[in-house]
């Protein structure tokens, strides 16, 4: 009886920091603004301190927000005309899986660019991502 009590008490523990739909759905809106706006420092503000961030999956992960908003820097500093769509696919205790398309247009050429994505997070009690993964596809430029 009292191991279930404790396992009780240990489940709504969780339960009580778990990620919802919701909060993930309003960190994807903050991502895409910062991402539309190519404000790093907005993006960097939505990670934790010490969070990984790994763009491709065989590379080195961006570490800490320092190495965020460096990486943010240099990626979208071509990109023009950026637009941002999102929609979650799963939540699991901390964990939020989500799909996302985006396009923008290259300065440099003019071109086009037509991203499909996949992300998993993961978020902490204060709705800061610790842990960004993403696999992503380029349809193309025109």
């Amino acid at each position: 009886m009292v191991l279930a009590a404790v396992l009780f008490a240990l489940m709504a523990a969780v339960d009580a920091h778990a990620l919802s739909p919701a909060a993930l759905e309003a960190w994807l809106k903050q991502y895409g603004a910062a991402w539309e706006a190519r404000d790093a420092t907005a993006a960097g503000g939505l990670f934790t301190t010490d969070a990984l961030y790994h763009e491709m999956p065989f590379d080195e992960p961006r570490q800490g927000r320092a190495g965020i908003e460096e990486y943010w820097r240099t990626v979208t500093a071509d990109q023009r005309e950026v637009k941002f769509e999102s929609s979650v696919i799963a939540v699991n205790g901390n964990t939020g899986v989500a799909h996302w398309p985006a396009t923008f247009r290259l300065q440099p050429n003019g071109a086009m660019i037509e991203l499909d994505g996949v992300f998993v997070l993961e978020l902490d009690a204060s709705g800061h991502c610790s842990s960004l993964r993403e696999w992503w596809h380029v349809r193309g430029g025109s």
